[in-house]
């Protein structure tokens, strides 16, 4: 069985929402073969990561970086995952009130570091609304489907 992980801090109504979207999108009925985990980033392992054929990032943005949690899970993961992981696709989202870009930047780069492949385009949201869960809706649907083959 394929397996998308889904590492998430979702500490705020917001970004919940999103993480509910994305896990929709994950699991839209039309994706086959594709079991969906989703991991707080606090709870989430090495053998997570390593079991998991591609990833969903989701983060609050703190003070223009990303949450303390998700920096948390790739210290704890990163150099044991590291040459394991390349070439597997990966997606990323980022609520913040006004500053996204340095959270994402940050996340991008790790994934870089790891080898990762992007599979869509990063969301970074500063209003939960109609358009930002129908956007991670679809990103969620865009990893499984990727997965999918």
């Amino acid at each position: 069985m394929t397996v998308l992980l889904v590492v998430h801090h979702t500490p705020s109504p917001p970004t919940r929402e999103l993480l509910e979207a994305v896990l929709a999108g994950a699991a839209d009925p039309g994706i086959e073969g594709v079991t969906v985990r989703s991991v707080p980033a606090l709870g989430a392992t090495v053998p997570d990561v390593l079991e998991a054929d591609g990833y969903l990032f989701g983060t609050s943005a703190n003070f223009g970086y990303m949450s303390g949690a998700l920096k948390h899970f790739f210290d704890t993961t990163y150099y044991t995952c590291l040459d394991a992981v390349a070439g597997r696709p990966y997606g990323l989202w980022v609520h913040g009130n006004n500053d996204t870009a340095g959270a994402a930047t940050a996340v991008q780069k790790i994934a870089t570091g790891w080898g990762l492949e992007k599979a869509a385009a990063g969301l970074e949201v500063t209003a939960v609304d109609k358009a930002a869960r129908d956007a991670c809706y679809e990103l969620g649907g865009t990893l499984a489907a990727t997965l999918m083959g």
